[in-house]
């Protein structure tokens, strides 16, 4: 779910680390050194040489979907055909893609024991030699602006539920005076201390609060009562792009650069400020009721001016790195960027398995196939992504992600326009109103009561700034 921890693939953040070196120095010692990105049958390919969440869920077609204005897009004083030809690629795909997405149609979890991991907490595993002294760099957790204004429940009116989790729900809300939609999140306190998950949550909110991007959802307030947290977050009524690639089964590529695009600008944003995102996949874009990108659920996202450990993620994302619990930056969500520009593309992420311990070892040897009708140009850059090797990654280079904009996929990309939103988006959901939530999954509702009494104990003092 887009903003919980989450209904989605399975991102993690507990479990036995013995297991986990365990398991991962079998992987080193194994297989994963033999594979090669592009490797069939042990035969390299050069197809692609250099040069060359949460929500959601509807019926409608692309055609009745897609923004229906004019067939040739612009991204940047260049038209971008997604009629025709590639309209009809959304319908279609190779009969091995659509093995996988029947295979993996559900959704990827934030929180699941099936990868193992270390349970400790936020910004106890950070080393940093700068100490937030780069320049124009602040400590988020210290500044002004994330602090955040204290909700009365009692001036909103809860209706449906568009996403669960493992710690609680996402709920629409409307106020009682102004009329005014918001998406709700509601945590379980009990569930967050369970589950070590206080600092993480805690973290989420002075993120969310400090961060003042066009593609990052906004947190309008907070607060608390005796059993649960409250997040009131900017409504997004588009749904999941999870759900439109279900939907369409793959994005041209015209499609799959204008939001591999704009989320490159929200992760761009986040690592101005030595934010990692950590959690980047389809599940956690919703596509607003214009058009745009929205990037959610921060659970793991985490103020790291040098290296961090904590093991955390969804696994058909995660980079080597992390799997191998080698310290890391900011360079694992420009290896995420490379994965979803494949899953968008192909429909499926590059290292699917159902057994996690048979993705780790793909994911580790940098071993996938190209589905044949992918644009190679794109897979160029996703090659220079997904990487291993951070010596020659895109994103971590000298010169940063200049690499990763200049690409001569993004060649037409006018950034100027696109990060003031002045670029019409291939697809406008149909949305009847303000709060519409026919673009989300149905799901059971719960009657908890809300607004009960804090006992002002140790628990609520965990979440004093809520």
């Amino acid at each position: 779910m887009g903003q919980t921890n989450s209904s989605t693939r399975d991102a993690t953040q507990h479990g036995s680390p013995k297991r986990l070196s365990t398991d991962i120095r079998k992987l080193i010692k194994g297989k994963s050194g033999k594979g090669s990105e592009g490797t069939k049958k042990g035969k390299k390919t050069d197809k692609f040489k250099k040069g060359a969440g949460q929500y959601g869920n509807s019926s409608e077609s692309y055609q009745e979907n897609h923004n229906t204005q004019e067939d040739e897009r612009t991204i940047a004083g260049s038209q971008l055909s997604v009629g025709g030809a590639d309209d009809q690629n959304l319908n279609q795909s190779t009969s091995h893609a659509s093995n996988i997405v029947k295979t993996k149609s559900h959704k990827r979890n934030s929180n699941t024991q099936n990868l193992k991991v270390t349970d400790i907490e936020v910004d106890s595993d950070v080393k940093s030699t700068s100490q937030l002294s780069r320049k124009g760099t602040v400590d988020i957790l210290k500044d002004p602006r994330s602090k955040t204004t204290r909700v009365n429940l009692h001036d909103y009116l809860f209706s449906r539920t568009v996403g669960t989790g493992s710690f609680g729900r996402v709920r629409v809300v409307n106020h009682k005076h102004t009329g005014k939609h918001y998406a709700v999140k509601i945590l379980s306190k009990q569930q967050i201390i369970k589950s070590k998950q206080v600092a993480h949550i805690n973290a989420e909110r002075s993120v969310l609060a400090f961060c003042d991007s066009p593609f990052i959802v906004k947190l309008y307030g907070t607060t608390q009562d005796r059993n649960n947290i409250f997040m009131f977050l900017e409504y997004v009524s588009g749904g999941e792009m999870f759900t439109y690639i279900r939907r369409y089964k793959r994005f041209p590529s015209p499609v799959a650069k204008f939001y591999a695009a704009e989320v490159l600008l929200s992760i761009r944003y986040l690592h101005s400020y030595d934010i990692i995102y950590r959690d980047l996949k389809p599940e956690n874009l919703l596509i607003a009721a214009d058009g745009h990108i929205k990037l959610t659920d921060l659970g793991f996202a985490k103020q790291v001016p040098d290296i961090t450990w904590t093991l955390c993620g969804t696994p058909d994302y995660l980079a080597p790195e992390i799997i191998q619990s080698k310290g890391y930056g900011k360079s694992v969500d420009w290896y995420s960027l490379g994965v979803l520009i494949f899953e968008m593309m192909a429909g499926y992420p590059p290292f699917y398995e159902q057994d996690h311990r048979k993705l780790y070892e793909r994911i580790l040897a940098n071993r996938f196939q190209w589905p044949p009708h992918f644009d190679p140009v794109a897979g160029n850059l996703v090659r220079n992504l997904v990487t291993p090797d951070l010596t020659k990654r895109f994103g971590n280079l000298i010169n940063g992600v200049s690499d990763i904009t200049s690409h001569e996929w993004f060649q037409e990309v006018n950034w100027e326009k696109l990060e003031s939103k002045k670029i019409v988006p291939p697809i406008i959901p149909k949305s009847r109103s303000e709060g519409d939530t026919s673009n989300f999954d149905n799901y059971p509702e719960s009657h908890d009561t809300y607004g009960q009494d804090l006992d002002y104990d140790e628990e609520d003092a965990l979440f004093a700034d809520f």
